[in-house]
């Protein structure tokens, strides 16, 4: 495998970077940017993160409308907010129903235009511009997205009934993008935008990944999802590949990445891949990004923080204990350890006396393997592709009552949503909980506030739509109110002690208090600092953990567990 190098690359107009949450996106797409630039290059990158940390990384303050970065002064810098673009995308679509339709109806359409999917449609809207006006084009010789778009996104924008009234007023589904009509005069902006996407002679998608089995099926995923729109040109980049390593601990995290490597799905392998060496830094600061790619080694001036004390796994799971709640989350991006959580958890509870009922949401099922020195535990899976057919089948059996093929396209495109995931796994998760009133539910894949009220509004909204009566079980109703009593509710964050994993955390935890659940506890798992290791290398990465562990030690108002990166 050869080493990142962008000398050596056939680059395109339009750079798209893509990966999960913490695989080291924006800070190859920042060293990019600056590497370009100061070969000359005029070189515009843009972010369309709601996490986004770029005013970090430059550290200087940044605009959605473009900042020349100073110590670069071929680089000019766009911050986009899509949160902030959401909002006025939401109020676009509501305006005209404000006053005419009744208060639940209304709290209804804007949760359902509250999810993650609306806000990549915001964020789209946004970047469309900067891939389809020639001004921009002209002014710069490569454009760099930090962030690029979903299959599931660029589908639904295909669909001519997704511009449709019809939706505003539909109860078939829990829908999470909702209508486009406050967008209708964009819509050949935005094909040209796709089509843009899919010109292998325009765009260069690079799909970032970390060496682990979860990152790269992960980007596999969103792969799959891009290529089913001839979106084909993609080459992938291994970020954060280790050497042989000097100590134990190194020793194994190596062989933990080769096997990754080994494993990797084959779909995978049929494009160009890259890799760059883990960094002993925080990528932050023009220095930094200019040592990326330099063989060179680079000393980073940490501020050395003192952490405050840290509570051990136990102390979790006595409080659980003591507190006698029956429900425990165990919620994070993926790839952050919530089944290794959630199996300690139950594990911990059982031998003080509790009967536990472990269930997950994994394809995989790893638990089954985890559970047999435990009496105490009932372990269940729940299949996240069975609950999601019986979904779709039942929507879209009530769908084809009353519409026609078009319109039904909307709504088994608006089916392959996450909000639409979560809602079905959520359904089957509640019957659980139904049925083990003795006992203490575990669960290591929980649903974000937003599908929350989503499904409170629905619920709402089924009160006033006789036709639509039935289709929140009540299972659901009974549990949402069990959710939002923290005397019967645990929600623990697990996060990893980096900075886009921690600033996601906090946009989950914002998520789950709009939702009314309130979270005590957190977790940082895979800690370096923890293991003591000695090799230069890791030692220095652990050293920059523990400004991430302090900010988290302080939201969580000093209730963090700390555990070591295994072996």
């Amino acid at each position: 495998m050869d080493l990142f190098n962008i000398n050596i690359l056939k680059l395109t107009k339009y750079l798209f970077f893509t990966g999960k949450g913490g695989v080291g996106k924006t800070s190859t797409a920042c060293a990019v940017a600056v590497a370009l630039a100061d070969k000359g290059k005029r070189i515009l990158l843009i972010s369309t993160d709601p996490a986004s940390n770029l005013q970090d990384v430059f550290g200087m303050e940044l605009s959605g409308k473009g900042v020349v970065i100073p110590e670069v002064p071929s680089l000019t810098v766009a911050n986009l907010n899509p949160e902030e673009a959401a909002r006025e995308y939401r109020e676009a679509v509501l305006a005209p129903y404000r006053g005419k339709l009744p208060e639940s109806v209304i709290s209804n359409m804007e949760e359902q235009l509250s999810g993650s999917c609306t806000v990549e449609i915001a964020a789209f809207d946004q970047f469309s511009k900067f891939i389809t006006e020639d001004t921009t084009a002209q002014a710069f010789d490569h454009i760099l997205f930090d962030t690029a778009p979903t299959g599931h996104t660029l589908r639904m924008l295909q669909l001519p009934s997704a511009w449709s009234n019809f939706i505003s007023e539909s109860t078939h589904g829990a829908s999470c993008l909702g209508q486009l009509a406050g967008l209708e005069n964009k819509k050949e902006m935005y094909k040209i935008a796709v089509n843009n996407l899919a010109d292998a002679h325009k765009t260069i998608l690079l799909l970032v990944s970390r060496p682990e089995t979860t990152s790269f099926l992960e980007v596999q995923r969103s792969s799959q999802e891009l290529s089913s729109l001839n979106i084909n040109n993609q080459l992938l980049i291994i970020n954060g590949l280790l050497g042989s390593g000097t100590d134990d601990i190194s020793r194994s995290l190596y062989k933990k990445q080769q096997a990754a490597l080994h494993s990797m799905p084959s779909e995978l392998k049929r494009f160009k891949m890259f890799a760059i060496p883990l960094r002993s830094y925080n990528i932050l600061g023009i220095n930094s990004l200019r040592a990326f790619f330099s063989p060179t080694p680079f000393v980073e001036n940490t501020v050395d923080y003192e952490l405050p004390p840290v509570k051990t796994l136990q102390d979790l799971i006595e409080d659980i204990h003591v507190s006698k709640r029956k429900v425990v989350f165990t919620m994070g991006k993926g790839g952050v350890g919530k089944t290794t959580i959630a199996v300690a958890l139950a594990r911990g509870l059982a031998e003080k006396g509790n009967k536990v009922h472990l269930t997950t949401t994994d394809p995989a099922n790893h638990l089954k393997y985890e559970q047999a020195s435990s009496v105490n535990i009932i372990v269940s899976s729940i299949d996240e592709k069975e609950e999601l057919n019986r979904y779709r089948g039942e929507v879209l059996a009530k769908a084809r009552e009353t519409m026609k093929d078009d319109d039904l396209a909307y709504i088994e495109e608006d089916l392959r949503s996450p909000c639409t995931q979560e809602i079905a796994v959520f359904r089957a998760f509640a019957e659980i909980v139904d049925k083990a009133e003795d006992s203490i539910v575990v669960i290591d894949t929980a649903p974000t506030g937003h599908t929350l009220l989503l499904l409170d509004s629905t619920l709402s909204y089924h009160k006033e739509v006789a036709r639509t009566k039935g289709e929140t079980p009540l299972s659901i109703q009974r549990l949402l109110p069990r959710l939002r009593d923290s005397s019967q509710t645990d929600v623990v964050i697990v996060t990893l002690p980096e900075a886009t994993p921690v600033f996601e955390a906090q946009r989950l935890k914002e998520d789950l208090a709009r939702a009314g659940l309130q979270n005590k506890w957190w977790v940082v798992n895979q800690s370096l600092f923890m293991t003591k290791t000695t090799d230069p290398l890791l030692k220095a990465r652990a050293k920059s953990e523990k400004k991430w562990i302090n900010l988290v030690a302080q939201i969580s108002n000093n209730h963090c567990v700390l555990l070591p990166i295994k072996e």
